[in-house]
């Protein structure tokens, strides 16, 4: 259920930041997320297709892509990449790592129309 507020966050970032390009519409939002965010790119885009109604946002699609979990493990000392569903060390088997990055959630860029033309707004700001 936290996709809903986080869900009216992003649409109010993304119209506002489409509007400050004169966007017309938007067609596309890119989002990174991080493989232990916990979010859920359809329960994000079942709340954006009802928070959308009637603004330029309407039938946006929302296209995720999923960033790795990256640790330093604290007995052996490298860094690697782990899944959700194996959480050693890569390297030596640990468990003793400290996280790097997976936790991110972030608009890597938009997909607009200005002026009848689709545009891709990069993630300067978007973020």
């Amino acid at each position: 259920m936290h996709e809903l507020s986080i869900t009216e966050h992003l649409l109010d970032h993304c119209i506002r930041e489409a509007k400050k390009r004169h966007a017309e519409k938007i067609r596309v939002i890119r989002l990174c997320i991080g493989q232990l965010n916990g979010l859920v790119p359809d329960c994000i885009q079942i709340y954006l297709d009802m928070l959308s109604e009637g603004t330029i946002a309407e039938g946006a699609r929302i296209e995720a892509e999923f960033l790795p979990v990256k640790v330093r493990c604290r007995d052996c000392g490298r860094d690697g990449e782990i899944t959700p569903h194996h959480l050693a060390c890569p390297h030596c088997g640990s468990l003793r790592l400290q996280i790097l990055s997976g936790k991110e959630f972030y608009i890597k860029s938009m997909e607009v129309d200005i002026d009848g033309d689709k545009s891709t707004a990069p993630d300067h700001g978007l973020e």
